[in-house]
């Protein structure tokens, strides 16, 4: 939590609390005596406490765990502050992200009425995107770039191939029922993994689809394949592709080894809760709309592993691999513009009826 501050405001106080990644985080106030209280998944507070514990309106400041895996900081307040607001900042280059805290003098009664603990399935306050204007926003993730070319084969490189890929994405969803696509990339430049999906939450993606055409060092494998997140892979492959995705940001500077114990990811599970069913029905979506287009895609069709890139919370996120670049026919189909636009096109229907499912889902629970 270096860089992190609590300073007096006027008359009140601003929380400053800085994060390697932009998560959903949760605030709530107590009373008797009057505190504020952040929660987060476990984070080592006790070597930090003291750069917070700076301001005259906050009597004392302390964190710990306070269940297993979830750590809370509990800020006592000298007199009654209310919450007037809570937003995520986000550095679009960097991936960082800082929670901003604003509290405003209140009235012990208005402190009163406003405090009290959230109940445990209550979702954070950074919810999933759900935005009622009726626009349908998608992030499109053209792999590698710069530094990272990603798989190589004949004199042709990922990076290039996947941004050739999205552009042409881009302009056949425009086409159809997307009304905006947001491009982690739009050159050959390096994008970290967490600054991927900083983007993607910064343009109010609906959903993100990274695209990427690896290579297998072990085994033969053809055909596009959709990936949804889970921490246990489907197969050996599968893991081998996740964790050479992640050692590509590794190689370019950006150590992603050690963010599950920095990044402050409050209450990423119970944000998952929502979005990983929603995932799950767009890969299923992805898997109808290409094979109809294509005819044929890998012989395990949807698979699951432990992206970096999909660990957005509170996007829904997929990853296909268009095809393999060690596989010569999955090569010559990513070298020609008609089997693209096909591809293109079956993830246009795909999503298409994924904003479908997902109407008439909202309209379920609405009656």
């Amino acid at each position: 939590m270096e860089n992190s501050a609590i300073t007096d405001n006027g008359l009140g106080v601003e929380v400053a609390l800085a994060l390697t990644q932009a998560v959903p985080y949760r605030v709530f106030t107590l009373d008797a005596p009057m505190r504020l209280v952040i929660d987060f998944r476990e984070v080592a507070f006790e070597a930090n406490l003291d750069v917070l514990d700076q301001s005259d309106l906050v009597a004392s400041v302390a964190g710990g765990a306070f269940r297993p895996g979830w750590s809370r900081l509990v800020m006592e307040l000298s007199g009654p502050l209310a919450v007037q607001k809570a937003a995520l900042e986000t550095d679009l280059n960097e991936g960082d992200a800082v929670v901003r805290v604003v509290l405003e003098p209140a009235t012990p009664e208005e402190f009163a009425a406003s405090a009290g603990a959230p109940g445990e399935d209550s979702a954070p306050l950074t919810e999933p995107v759900q935005r009622d204007d009726g626009k349908l926003i998608v992030a499109l993730d053209p792999g590698h770039g710069g530094v990272d070319p990603g798989a190589q084969r004949g004199g042709h490189d990922e990076a290039d191939l996947m941004l050739q890929f999205a552009r042409e994405l881009k302009e056949a969803l425009l086409r159809g029922e997307v009304d905006e696509v947001v491009m982690t990339r739009t050159d050959d430049s390096f994008v970290s993994l967490p600054a991927r999906v900083s983007l993607a939450r910064a343009g109010n993606a609906d959903l993100f689809i990274s695209l990427h055409a690896d290579a297998l060092v072990e085994g033969r494998a053809t055909g596009t394949t959709i990936y949804t997140l889970s921490e246990e892979a489907s197969d050996r492959a599968s893991a081998l592709l996740a964790e050479r995705q992640d050692r590509q940001d590794i190689l370019a500077g950006v150590d992603l080894r050690a963010q599950d114990d920095q990044i402050a990811t409050v209450l990423m599970d119970l944000a998952r809760l929502e979005t990983a069913p929603r995932a799950d029905m767009l890969a299923d979506q992805l898997v109808i709309g290409m094979r109809e287009r294509l005819g044929s895609l890998h012989k395990r069709p949807r698979l699951k592993a432990g992206f970096s890139v999909l660990k957005a919370p509170d996007i829904p996120s997929v990853l296909i691999e268009l095809g393999f670049m060690s596989s010569q026919s999955d090569l010559d189909n990513l070298m020609d513009p008609v089997w693209r636009a096909q591809a293109a096109e079956g993830i246009v229907d795909a999503i298409g009826a994924w904003a479908v499912e997902e109407e008439a889902q909202r309209s379920r629970a609405g009656q």
